[in-house]
């Protein structure tokens, strides 16, 4: 069958994204360019772009606080001693901080385009422990009923999960599951993994390219074979050693080729297609070239967290939301990442939307030392407001707050 038809079938069938009962894949079903090899996870790895994109993204998910809230008389209320804060924000389970469970999380998410984590209930059915399963090791299934299970396979052993049980994270796919982002970018992979290796031997030798030592009388094939001897530790790279040329000896060293060039273009383009797989702006893994962060970078990475982290974000709030809180916990809580953590790099930004926010009387001056982590000082939780934008009824009812920063209106 030629590469077109099988191509067609693959998508006749519905392929990835296809409904099926029993065990669900995530895999495509045909290879779009043939002759390419599926390398795993571990040689994934190797590819210093690919380690870049995942540490990026896993880090920056990792890094963010991801707080439970209650409902308390119409406010959203940090619920900082209820079970599911502990959970989320302080202690995934004994062994892990929360930053190392979801770098673990988001490494599987977007590598096998699932992830996975067993749920540990008490006798009430309220969380109390998440641990990761890694991806490859499970396997999960759609029963004739339409519900799920799930198989956890750890040596000998395996261990199947309902899917109350199981946090499930999936990345593109049919809604069911995620598609394996490593399988479907093989031909990207396998183009990376083989310029890596015509470079490594582009640059063997100690770094050095061919030479050519010329010499103004021929050699007979013994004297040839001891002019090359002793060179040897030249071409070998030998950087310790002055060489004494003799009998009009000459030595010029020989730049790229073309094909030598072409090739560190095509590691420069794979980069790129590696960056697009994973939704990371090349300047982000030291592509590009860049020497200085200006404003287009700041403007590149703030596109970034819009379109591509942000989604990410809501999808593990509403997988959380599903899957571990309980329906009770449903009605009455919620959880949610912490953006405001991204602006913590910024002092320039950060101080101006924090003045924006105190002089439009959103928040209160102790609401904002909160935010930054401050002692709380007496008399600050009234909200003030610029006098020009007080409304004109109100004009002989404001007061000039003291220290002359801002109005208070009369109660």
């Amino acid at each position: 069958m030629s590469l077109f038809n099988s191509f067609r079938g693959w998508l006749g069938r519905g392929g990835a994204i296809a409904e099926t009962q029993g065990t669900q894949a995530g895999l495509p079903g045909a290879a779009l360019t043939l002759d390419t090899t599926s390398m795993g996870v571990d040689g994934a790895l190797q590819i210093s772009t690919v380690w870049a994109c995942i540490d990026r993204r896993a880090t920056l998910v990792a890094s963010l606080p991801f707080f439970a809230y209650e409902q308390v008389d119409g406010e959203k209320v940090l619920a900082r001693k209820s079970r599911l804060y502990e959970l989320l924000h302080e202690s995934p389970n004994s062994r892990m901080t929360p930053f190392e469970f979801w770098r673990a999380m988001m490494m599987n998410h977007d590598l096998r385009g699932n992830a996975y984590a067993r749920i540990d209930r008490d006798g009430a059915g309220e969380a109390v422990a998440l641990w990761p399963m890694p991806a490859d090791q499970v396997e999960s299934e759609v029963l004739q009923n339409g519900s799920m299970i799930y198989k956890y396979r750890i040596g000998n052993d395996v261990a199947v999960f309902s899917d109350r049980n199981v946090l499930h994270l999936k990345n593109l796919g049919n809604g069911t599951t995620g598609l394996s982002k490593l399988e479907f970018m093989r031909a990207t992979l396998d183009e990376g993994a083989k310029s890596q290796a015509a470079a490594s031997k582009l640059f063997a030798n100690g770094g050095k390219p061919s030479g050519i030592l010329m010499i103004d009388k021929v050699l007979d094939k013994a004297q040839r074979a001891a002019v090359k001897k002793n060179f040897e530790d030249m071409a070998e790279g030998g950087m310790s050693r002055l060489f004494v040329l003799e009998a009009g000896m000459k030595y010029e060293q020989l730049s790229l080729s073309p094909v030598d060039q072409q090739l560190l273009e095509t590691r420069k383009l794979t980069t790129e297609l590696i960056c697009q797989w994973f939704d990371v702006p090349p300047v982000l893994v030291h592509h590009s070239n860049v020497t200085a962060w200006g404003s287009g970078i700041e403007q590149l990475i703030q596109g970034f967290y819009t379109t591509a982290m942000r989604p990410t974000l809501i999808n593990i709030e509403q997988a959380v939301r599903k899957r571990v809180m309980t329906p009770r916990q449903r009605v009455t809580m919620t959880v949610e990442f912490s953006l405001d953590a991204l602006l913590r790099g910024n002092p320039k930004d950060r101080a101006e939307i924090l003045a924006k926010l105190l002089q439009n009387a959103v928040i209160s001056i102790a609401e904002a030392r909160q935010l930054e982590g401050w002692p709380y000082k007496e008399g600050t939780d009234g909200l003030n407001i610029q006098s020009n934008l007080v409304p004109l009824a109100m004009l002989g009812q404001v007061k000039p707050a003291s220290g002359g920063a801002g109005a208070t209106i009369a109660q």
